[in-house]
């Protein structure tokens, strides 16, 4: 199993450069950004990725609906350019509220959004020609960007139909506050025999998940739980944690001594998970330690 790091996303892109040379000097695989309300996780990758080499680069993630399939496929693809190679494109399709009360838009039929969605880009982020018509995204053109390999895709994919989605049309998914158990008895067997339908390889599990090293569990549990408490509330997370058995994002953050973080980290590579996505939230450089330990 890989392990990266999620930045936070400082205020700055020159501050992304810095946390991203220092995750490649550390020697951890993947540098990995959200795409939330503050700078564009696209662009300022494009930076990292003429600033730092030899260091996998992702959107974890990007939401759908703002822009159109073949926006993001050229923006994916101009990155890739100056990746040479090293982008994975994470995308996911946001939440209702923020669809709807945020932005305006229709959330309505999401799965089928992401169907059409990945029918336009996965050609696109091939180098190929997009030909499809759907009943709410259409697309009759190819793009001319040289130099660009294809991007692989990842799916924020949670619910069954998601995850039967991503496993015949992207890569793998990219989950989020999703425990072991969880992901060993549902997300991987799911879009495993999705891909495998669908005559695609093994798809990439990378599961996003915070992770704090410290003596005192029931501590770092508790300020898990107040710094991620918003996604108990948002329904797609809340019905994870509840087949977890969770109460909420503290019971599934990975968190204790070095020798149980370990463990914890160990028992997601059993459950099949290809890609470790650690938010450090508690003594960090403790927490880098135990992480680079298992590199």
């Amino acid at each position: 199993m890989r392990i990266g790091v999620f930045t936070m996303q400082t205020a700055t892109v020159e501050a992304m450069v810095a946390d991203a040379r220092a995750v490649r000097e550390a020697g951890f695989a993947s540098f990995w950004s959200p795409q939330i309300f503050n700078v564009d996780a696209l662009t300022a990758l494009a930076v990292v990725a003429r600033e730092v080499p030899d260091l996998e680069l992702g959107t974890f993630v990007v939401p759908t609906f703002p822009r159109h399939p073949t926006m993001l496929a050229a923006q994916a693809r101009t990155v890739q350019q100056l990746a040479g190679g090293r982008l994975t494109l994470g995308i996911g399709l946001s939440h209702q509220i923020v669809i709807e009360m945020l932005l305006g838009m229709s959330f309505d039929k999401p799965v089928r959004h992401m169907r059409e969605y990945l029918e336009i880009l996965t050609p696109l982020l091939r180098g190929e020609p997009a030909a499809y018509e759907g009943e709410v995204l259409s697309t009759q053109l190819a793009l001319d960007i040289p130099e660009s390999t294809p991007v692989p895709v990842l799916v924020a994919a949670l619910g069954t139909q998601m995850l039967n989605v991503a496993g015949r049309l992207a890569d793998g998914t990219a989950t989020w506050m999703t425990g072991p158990r969880t992901l060993a008895d549902h997300i991987v067997p799911t879009i495993r025999a999705a891909a495998e339908r669908a005559g695609r390889p093994a798809p990439r599990i990378a599961a996003g998940l915070p992770v704090g090293v410290c003596d005192d569990a029931e501590a770092a549990r508790a300020t898990a739980g107040n710094l991620f408490s918003i996604y108990d509330g948002l329904p797609s997370y809340r019905a994870m944690l509840d087949r977890e058995g969770a109460t909420g994002p503290a019971d599934v953050a990975i968190v204790g001594d070095e020798a149980a973080v370990r463990a914890q980290i160990e028992q997601l590579a059993e459950a099949g998970v290809t890609d470790l996505v650690a938010v450090p939230f508690t003594e960090p450089d403790r927490t880098l330690d135990l992480l680079r330990s298992l590199l």
